[in-house]
């Protein structure tokens, strides 16, 4: 017999104004070197965002399905520091650092404990159905910048 709620997916949590978000490391994200794929750091990424704006309470799918748009990736500035591996147990941290009218700018890094792997700096635009930017629902744009506030208070 399994605990309730065992069976759901790996689900991410705020830390204050921090998203944290586990991965594992599964062999079909390395190279034949037990080394993640660069572009893999980009997967992770996207679910932790992903995640974020979810446990956040915006509701992504329902935003598309009504014809609100989604968002795009506008802007990303990545650095690589070390590699992650096969079976590593790494953590994505996402902060939002910026919010405007159509767009999000959000701060990730990639840690293995204490050790940081990789950081970038990315910005989603919302965008329509035509695929121009459009604004983002006002409570959206408020959520992002309590966050960015929260973010720069000293812990």
């Amino acid at each position: 017999m399994t605990p309730h709620g065992q069976d759901q997916p790996a689900q991410g949590y705020f830390d204050g104004a921090t998203h944290r978000f586990p991965v594992r490391v599964y062999f079909e994200d390395t190279d034949l070197s037990g080394v993640v794929y660069h572009a893999n750091y980009l997967r992770y990424m996207e679910r932790a965002r992903s995640d974020m704006l979810r446990v956040a309470g915006i509701d992504q799918r329902a935003t598309i399905e009504a014809g609100g748009g989604a968002y795009a990736i506008t802007e990303m500035a990545i650095r690589y520091r070390l590699p992650a591996r096969l079976d590593d147990a790494l953590l994505l941290v996402s902060r939002v650092i910026a919010a405007r009218a159509a767009s999000v700018v959000i701060h990730q890094t990639v840690r293995r404990g204490a050790e940081l792997l990789t950081e970038a700096t990315v910005t989603a635009a919302l965008v329509g159905p035509d695929g121009r930017p459009r604004r983002q629902p006002a409570a959206w744009v408020d959520l992002f910048r309590r966050l960015a506030a929260q973010g720069d208070m000293p812990s």
